[in-house]
């Protein structure tokens, strides 16, 4: 929640509790639709699929609820904010006062540092690969033996920080792994330590000596 507030990542933040308890305080960028009434709004939702949406309530049991209606519509990034409004304001979140929303609002946009799907496709379908860069697969070692990109050097996440050595400063660095969540982890890691850096927000999956990538844009 702090990352996506922090670096203005779109998100859909749906507060579950009553029109009145929610005026009281909430989380910034809350949108307030009572679980239930949560259903009727159902056509109101993006139709990105894609869209992370996390709810939250007093209790997680109902935030739960809110949570299995919102996934069994589709969307692949639900969450619930575990502790609700209490665990926020524990952790240090800012919390609001006044009225909120009931319009959801959506537009995708690529996370910080992360390299184009489309160009990352053109790119390993390519014959030979371009001197620009170096492509590491931060899978661990049994995943990469199941298949891997021709060009990709195989760093496991677990060892990256052990492993800088290995890793060229004059070139732009590419990561990859299955879902895109270690990645973007590696990314982290790499652009703190002085690289420059990029990582692949996709699902990839290798069968058979042939391989998918499907982006989580």
């Amino acid at each position: 929640m702090k990352k996506f507030l922090k670096e203005d990542m779109p998100f859909v933040l749906i507060d579950l509790r009553e029109k009145k308890v929610a005026e009281k305080e909430h989380l910034p960028s809350a949108i307030n639709i009572p679980l239930k009434e949560l259903e009727k709004y159902k056509d109101k939702f993006p139709t990105h699929k894609k869209a992370p949406i996390i709810v939250y309530a007093d209790s997680d049991e109902l935030a739960i609820k809110g949570f299995n209606i919102v996934r069994n519509w589709g969307y692949e990034h639900t969450a619930y904010l575990p502790g609700g409004i209490s665990a926020w304001k524990q952790a240090g979140g800012q919390i609001l006062a006044g009225a909120l929303k009931k319009e959801i609002v959506y537009v995708p946009k690529p996370k910080p540092g992360s390299f184009p799907v489309e160009e990352f496709k053109k790119l390993v379908a390519s014959p030979e690969m371009s001197d620009k860069y170096f492509i590491i697969d931060v899978r661990e070692a049994d995943e990469y033996a199941t298949g891997a990109f021709k060009y990709a050097k195989n760093i496991p996440l677990s060892q990256l920080e052990g492993s800088l050595n290995e890793i060229p400063k004059d070139k732009e660095i590419i990561l990859y792994c299955a879902t895109g969540v270690r990645s973007e982890m590696a990314y982290n890691t790499l652009k703190k330590a002085g690289f420059k850096v990029y990582f692949v927000d996709a699902k990839i999956e290798f069968q058979n000596g042939k391989y998918e990538i499907i982006s989580n844009q």
